[in-house]
């Protein structure tokens, strides 16, 4: 299982793409408005603020979410199943042993987060240890761990930041525009002024748009790597059935951290036409499901 996660490399670079394609979009986001207003300090905030946000989420990433959820650290004195699983995942996938949360939720469902495979996170809700059976949790725990060896965590949390800062920076602009402290120009101010108001409209929804394709292209890519750790897909497959059917709401849910989860945290909401699935975290789980049964392992 050595060569599980033959595309390192292709991944890593991938990531660093769509981060630094993040990173130019806030840039371009923070010149249309100091372009609107005439004042380039914008542009200056702007850029410091996006990097230092990036650096944040680079070093404390696991920390933030886990702080947001009220997670806690298992060891193999309090959980001693749960830490095996993960450990003779890890051991089998090559991969260091990742740190072991439980969230107390009683709504089954599991995360991963961190930085890189060296300080990773796994994390899954009491509802998930209790609704499970071993089969079932270690094609969970597959899934994630993939997440981390195919170096998914970090995009994912580059995301949760990143996003939620454009989306700060359209909305101060369009409470801005209210209080009349745009550029007063007659020859291109209106121009800069509809320029603007429309990057502020949908900067937020591209962003969050390019955030639930990286989620739902990445989470089948972590179904299959997972059902190839395990070599069990139907594990996996019966826990997707399992989580999608449970009623149980999530109390900690936020549209910041949906994409992490290993299926959409918000409960009661069917899907309802293709405005609705534009917007979903995650793919359909029957789709998740059906692939998994294809597959030959």
């Amino acid at each position: 299982m050595a060569s599980l996660y033959t595309n390192k490399s292709k991944n890593i670079r991938k990531t660093w793409i769509l981060f630094s394609g993040f990173f130019i979009f806030v840039i371009g986001v923070g010149w249309v408005f100091s372009q609107v207003y005439g004042n380039s300090t914008i542009l200056y905030m702007a850029v410091f603020f996006s990097v230092t946000m990036s650096v944040i989420s680079y070093w404390q990433s696991d920390k933030i979410v886990l702080g947001m959820h009220k997670a806690s650290e298992v060891t193999m004195r309090t959980n001693p199943e749960l830490y095996r699983i993960v450990e003779n995942l890890s051991i089998t996938a090559g991969l260091p042993m990742s740190r072991v949360y439980v969230v107390p939720e009683l709504a089954p469902n599991a995360f991963a987060t961190g930085r890189n495979p060296e300080h990773a996170v796994v994390a899954v809700t009491e509802g998930l240890l209790q609704r499970l059976d071993r089969s079932e949790l270690e094609g969970v725990l597959a899934h994630e761990l993939s997440h981390v060896g195919n170096r998914d965590i970090l995009v994912s949390t580059v995301a949760v930041v990143l996003v939620g800062f454009i989306s700060l920076l359209g909305n101060m602009f369009m409470r801005s525009m209210m209080f009349g402290g745009r550029r007063d120009d007659r020859s291109t101010g209106p121009v800069l002024i509809l320029i603007g108001v429309a990057v502020a409209i949908l900067a937020p929804i591209s962003a969050s748009l390019m955030q639930l394709a990286i989620s739902r292209k990445r989470e089948l890519l972590a179904d299959s790597s997972g059902a190839l750790l395990t070599r069990y897909p139907e594990g996996l497959a019966s826990a997707l059935r399992k989580i999608s059917s449970d009623p149980t709401p999530m109390r900690s849910a936020n549209n910041t951290t949906a994409h992490l989860w290993v299926a959409d945290p918000f409960k009661g909401k069917k899907a309802m036409g293709f405005m609705h699935k534009l917007f979903l975290t995650h793919p359909p789980v029957e789709e998740r499901i059906r692939a998994l049964e294809g597959l030959k392992v």
